[in-house]
């Protein structure tokens, strides 16, 4: 399994933890996610077929960018 974490700077509130992390968990392969609206950081572990690239696609389709 991998882990990556991310900086979301849009997360403001639980709605938004809320909302990512029940987007990304339905990504194949995402085992585990976790969002914190005080940091504004989503930390995603994952195997494949899951990659950074399709996890950071998911992020910004649901208006939630990411930089690592």
């Amino acid at each position: 399994m991998t882990t990556v974490k991310y900086s979301v700077p849009t997360i403001n509130c639980n709605h938004c933890v809320h909302t990512i992390k029940s987007e990304l968990i339905e990504l194949d392969g995402v085992k585990n996610v976790s969002a914190d609206a005080a940091t504004k950081e989503v930390v995603v572990d994952y195997d494949a077929p899951a990659t950074p690239e399709s996890i950071e696609s998911l992020l910004a389709e649901i208006n939630y960018p990411a930089k690592k």
